[in-house]
């Protein structure tokens, strides 16, 4: 109500300021045309008002403007994944839902490995087993190609960035290559020109501190076998990669000069084990040649994580200790079934929960909308009741005074009006603070009231 008289009194101030001009009518098709206006207002406003009803839930039919705005680009760093859960088909009642554990990722020490799925040479993309960083806060994993034309493979290595309000669990479990960042920290050579080559990179282990991490590039043929090993070392502080392949020209030149022994001529690799539990800054491998049915152990050597001052440790491959920091997630059995079964129903009854509130709150959001449509409909009916009382007392006066008589008759008219419109808004005010005051008075007598009988309950 104190909305309304507000819409007339602003209505009067208005036409007080543009009366000093007061049009000659003559034809009353003028209030015809204001009443067709008035429709045209009213219907756009319902248009409007139904459109966005429909919007709430979009379809395709949508105009240009809102098709662009509903297609933007968003941030894929915040997009929400859910943990994964295995679906049940209709025609079964129980689907075994698998247990996961945390375990140690370098665990032997160099034992890391990329496993090919049978789907890889079909799909042509596979994305390989991922290490979890010491602090929980990044999950480095390789993505491995295959190029049919040339039946070679290469590989990418990148990062995601884990969040960090989950358990460590959930943060693994809802990592998602949509989070990845977007460019690999290391590739190896894309060029397939060479039949059946492979290149792969696989995560070693992170670094103690987990700012740095080791990894291993086999490059090698599928009908020939590896052909060689490159340890390198990601700095994430200094975002810089080092290859550590100095090592292996120590290798060669130790045997050449303490055996006469020509690596060149023979079958031999490194295996890269970890980071050295004694001095984080150095990285451990081992080295083994194939001349025969036995490998021939070549030694543990060491190297620094900026492949400098590589040195042989020992001849042998113990007393070597290698810290394992990394993290991974395995499959350690299913869930019980009883457990799957009580954790079913607790997601339907939330799931019952969250449709119910969905649509409390759809159901208030139309009601708001269809509150908003009935007050902008009111006020412009207001404003046409206003514009039609003013021409009618423009043409009255006009009939009856001209010139300045007119204008001046006019203003006190209005003038008396607004007065009237103004002591009418107070008086509602003060019918309503009478109001608002009554309630408050009755909320205090039945606080009182509930006070004293309590206390008398607990006399």
């Amino acid at each position: 109500m104190i909305y309304g008289l507000l819409g007339v009194v602003a209505a009067f101030c208005a036409f007080i300021q543009w009366g000093d001009e007061i049009p000659m009518p003559h034809m009353d098709y003028n209030k015809k045309a204001a009443k067709y206006e008035l429709n045209v207002k009213k219907q756009d406003e319902k248009e409007k008002f139904e459109k966005a009803v429909l919007n709430r839930n979009p379809s395709g039919y949508m105009t240009v403007e809102e098709y662009e705005a509903l297609s933007a680009p968003k941030d894929r760093m915040k997009m929400e994944v859910e943990v994964p859960k295995i679906p049940t088909p209709a025609d079964m009642i129980y689907v075994p839902q698998p247990a996961y554990s945390i375990e140690r990722y370098n665990n032997p020490p160099g034992s890391p490995e990329i496993t090919l799925s049978k789907s890889f040479y079909e799909r042509r993309q596979q994305n390989a087993q991922g290490i979890v960083s010491p602090d929980f806060t990044k999950l480095v994993y390789p993505s491995i190609y295959y190029y049919p034309n040339s039946g070679s493979t290469a590989c990418d290595v990148f990062v995601i960035k884990l969040d960090k309000a989950k358990t460590n669990m959930d943060k693994i479990l809802t990592a998602n290559v949509v989070h990845r960042l977007s460019e690999p920290i290391l590739s190896t050579d894309k060029s397939n020109d060479n039949y059946y080559t492979f290149r792969t990179i696989t995560p070693i282990d992170f670094s103690a501190d987990g700012s740095k991490i080791l990894l291993k590039e086999k490059v090698g043929n599928t009908k020939d076998g590896i052909w060689k090993t490159t340890p390198h070392v990601y700095d994430f502080k200094t975002k810089t990669s080092y290859s550590l392949e100095d090592v292996r020209s120590a290798i060669t030149y130790y045997w050449a000069a303490a055996k006469d022994l020509d690596l060149e001529d023979k079958r031999w690799d490194i295996t890269p084990l970890g980071f050295s539990q004694k001095n984080p800054d150095w990285v451990i491998v081992t080295a083994l040649a194939y001349t025969g049915e036995k490998p021939v152990n070549l030694g543990t050597w060491a190297i620094s994580y900026t492949g400098e001052a590589p040195r042989l440790v020992s001849t042998s491959n113990s007393g070597n200790s290698i810290s394992m920091n990394g993290y991974k997630l395995v499959k350690s059995g299913v869930v019980s079934p009883a457990i799957s079964e009580k954790e079913a129903k607790q997601q339907k009854r939330i799931d019952r929960d969250n449709q119910k509130q969905q649509k409390k709150e759809d159901k208030a959001e139309v009601k708001e909308m269809k509150k908003s449509y009935k007050a902008k409909v009111k006020e412009l009916e207001t404003e046409y009741k206003e514009s039609q009382k003013d021409y009618n007392l423009r043409k009255k006066i006009n009939g009856s005074t001209e010139g300045t008589d007119a204008l001046e008759k006019y203003n006190e008219i209005r003038e008396q009006q607004a007065i009237k419109a103004q002591e009418k808004l107070k008086k509602q005010k003060e019918k309503e603070l009478r109001n608002l005051e009554k309630q408050e008075q009755k909320a205090e007598k039945a606080r009182i009231k509930a006070e004293e009988k309590a206390k008398k309950s607990g006399d």
